[in-house]
C-alpha cells in the first residue's frame, strides 16, 4: 500500500519535468481499448473506518497476499482534451467480504461494470498526465447477488506514443446498495487507440474539363449520327432503337417464351417456377414439393417432438405434449395424489417417497432437461398464513428429496400456495387428506 502511494506521489512530481509534444492542434482522445490487472482490497477501508488515516502512516497497511487479483477491459473516448469517458468491465474470483463483516466460504466469481468520467490535469500530449475519476457501477456476485456502487479515485496516464499509454489507477468503490461493500482497487493497465490518427486533408486536384463528345439527344449512348431513333432511347443491336419487349422484362420478344409475362433470362423469359404453389419460387424453396413458409425457406414450420404443435408455438419443443398445455408434457406419469402429508406436517410418508423415487428416475431419464414447478397445498385446517408457510415447507421437502435422488436443483422451483386450489371438499376428512398434496408441472 505504501509503495503504491509513493509511486503516485513521485509520478505527480515528474509531470512538471516533461515538455509538451508538438504538431497536433488537438489532443482529444481517440476511441481506445485497454486491459488492466488489479488488486481488490477490502481490509484497508475497514481499517480506515475504525482507526482513521493515521493508521497507514504508522505502517499498519495490509499485505498484498490479503488482496484479490482480477482482470478488466476498458473503453475510453475523449469528450474534450481534458475530459475522457470510460466504460469498464472487471472480473475476479474472491472470497467476498460483505458489509456486515461476513465472508464467503469459498472463491466466487465477481463481475463489475461501470461508467465514469476521467478529469485530466493536462491534455494527452503530455507524457505524464494525472487525473481524477468519478462514476457509477453495478456488480454481480456468483450470479446471485446484484448491487450498485460508485467508483471514485485518481490515477496517472503515462504516454507511450501514437495514442498508446500505461494507466496507473487507485479507486475507492463506495457502497451504494445492500449487496456491495466498500473496497479499494489498485490497477495497472495498457491501452491503445482503435482508430488511426486523422491526417490533414489534401487540397483536391483540379478536375480537367470533360472531353467534347458528339450529341446524343436520347441519352442511350449512341450518337445521333448513328442513331436511327435519335429521340427514343435504344440499343446498338437495333441501331439505337428500343428492343421489342412486350412484358418489359428485358428479354426481347424474339427470345422470350413467355412474352406477355415478366420472367428471367435463365428461364427463357418465363418466371421462376413454384412447384408446390406456396408462393416461394423453386430457387429459394428448400422443400420444392411441399408447401411451406418463407422464414423456413419454403419448408413447413418444424415440429421436432412430433406432438402436433409446431416449434414456434411449442413451449417444450423437445418433449411431446398436448396443445392444451402449449406442447409441454403434463407429467401425469408422476402420481401426485400419492405424495401426501399428515396433518400439520411437512414430513414425507413412505408412500410419498416410493412415488418420488419413481418420479426422480422419470425426470432424470425421460425429461433430463425440463424445468419443473413443485406446487405445495394444504387443507383449510388452521390459519391461512400458517397454511401458506406449511405448504412452502411441503414443496421444499419434495424438492430436497428429488435433489437427493439426483435431480439438479437448478431445474426445480418449489412454491407454496396454502389452501388455494383445493381438489376435494375441505368439509370432509377424506377431502382434507387429498388437499394436503403437491402437484408437478413443466415450467413454461
Amino acid at each position: 500500500m505504501k509503495k503504491v502511494l509513493l509511486l503516485l506521489i513521485a509520478a505527480g512530481i515528474a509531470v512538471t519535468s516533461f515538455s509538451q509534444e508538438s504538431m497536433a492542434p488537438s489532443w482529444k482522445k481517440r476511441p481506445t481499448l485497454g486491459i488492466n490487472f488489479f488488486l481488490k482490497d477490502f481490509i484497508s477501508p475497514d481499517l480506515i473506518g475504525h482507526n482513521g488515516l493515521g493508521l497507514f502512516f504508522r505502517g499498519k497497511y495490509p499485505a498484498i497476499n490479503t488482496m484479490s487479483p482480477g482482470f478488466g477491459i476498458q473503453y475510453l473516448q475523449g469528450l474534450s482534451e481534458y475530459v475522457d469517458f470510460s466504460a469498464n468491465l472487471n472480473s475476479s474470483f474472491l472470497k467476498y467480504t460483505f458489509y456486515d463483516g461476513s465472508k464467503a466460504s469459498n472463491d466466487q466469481f465477481l463481475l463489475e461494470t461501470s461508467a465514469a468520467l476521467n478529469l485530466k490535469l493536462l491534455p494527452d500530449n503530455y507524457i505524464v498526465d494525472p487525473y481524477v475519476t468519478v462514476g457509477v457501477g453495478a456488480s454481480m456476485l456468483a450470479g446471485t447477488y446484484f448491487g450498485a456502487y460508485a467508483p471514485v479515485g485518481a490515477g496517472f496516464q503515462f504516454a507511450l506514443g501514437d495514442g498508446a499509454f500505461l494507466n496507473l489507477q487507485w479507486l475507492y468503490n463506495l457502497r451504494v446498495s445492500d449487496n456491495t461493500n466498500y473496497n479499494f482497487q489498485y490497477s495497472l493497465g495498457f491501452a491503445s487507440p482503435l482508430t488511426e490518427k486523422k491526417q490533414p486533408k489534401l487540397a483536391a486536384l483540379p478536375v480537367p474539363p470533360p472531353p467534347v463528345v458528339e450529341k446524343d439527344t436520347d441519352g442511350d449512348g449512341i450518337v445521333d449520327s448513328k442513331d436511327k431513333c435519335p429521340t427514343v432511347p435504344g440499343v446498338a443491336k437495333y441501331d439505337g432503337c428500343p428492343v421489342p419487349d412486350t412484358d418489359g422484362d428485358g428479354i426481347n420478344d424474339e427470345n422470350d417464351k413467355c412474352p406477355t409475362v415478366k420472367g428471367l433470362a435463365r428461364y427463357n423469359g418465363c418466371p421462376i417456377p413454384d412447384t408446390d404453389g406456396d408462393g416461394i419460387n423453386d430457387e429459394e424453396d428448400s422443400c420444392k414439393t411441399v408447401p411451406g413458409v418463407a422464414r423456413y425457406h419454403g419448408c413447413p414450420i418444424p415440429d421436432r417432438d412430433g406432438d402436433g404443435v409446431n416449434d414456434e408455438e411449442d413451449k417444450c419443443p423437445e418433449y411431446p405434449g398436448p396443445a392444451s398445455n402449449h406442447g409441454c408434457p403434463e407429467l401425469k406419469e408422476i402420481h401426485a395424489e400419492n405424495v401426501l402429508f399428515a396433518i400439520n406436517q411437512a414430513i414425507l410418508t413412505k408412500k410419498a417417497t416410493v412415488e418420488l423415487d419413481r418420479g426422480a428416475e422419470l425426470l432424470n431419464t425421460k425429461y433430463p432437461h425440463t424445468s419443473i414447478l413443485i406446487e405445495g397445498y394444504t387443507s383449510n385446517t388452521g390459519t391461512p398464513q400458517h397454511n401458506l408457510v406449511l405448504s412452502q415447507k411441503r414443496a421444499d421437502a419434495v424438492k430436497a428429496y428429488l435433489v437427493k435422488k439426483g435431480v439438479s436443483a437448478d431445474r426445480l422451483t418449489a412454491t407454496g400456495y396454502g389452501i388455494a386450489n383445493p381438489v376435494a371438499d375441505n368439509k370432509t376428512q377424506a377431502g382434507r387428506d387429498l388437499n394436503r398434496r403437491v402437484e408437478f408441472k413443466v415450467k413454461q
